[in-house]
């Protein structure tokens, strides 16, 4: 299982967060670790990196891996 953080541009309060949470996990295989403003970070089986940014994208955040 692979640990992943992203940085989130634009998340400004928990509805924020709660938001960014919910999409991300939908996402199967994945067990959120925690998000907070301007950040995520979580535990995946398989998908990549990309799948998340599409999912915090579709939240209507931009975000980065970091590494």
């Amino acid at each position: 299982m692979a640990e992943l953080t992203f940085q989130i541009d634009g998340m400004h309060c928990g509805a924020c967060v709660q938001r960014v949470t919910r999409v991300l996990n939908q996402v199967p295989g994945t067990h959120v670790d925690e998000v907070r403003v301007g950040a995520a970070r979580l535990h995946a089986d398989s998908p990549t990196p990309d799948t998340y940014l599409a999912a915090i994208r579709k939240a209507g955040f931009e975000a980065h891996l970091v590494e």
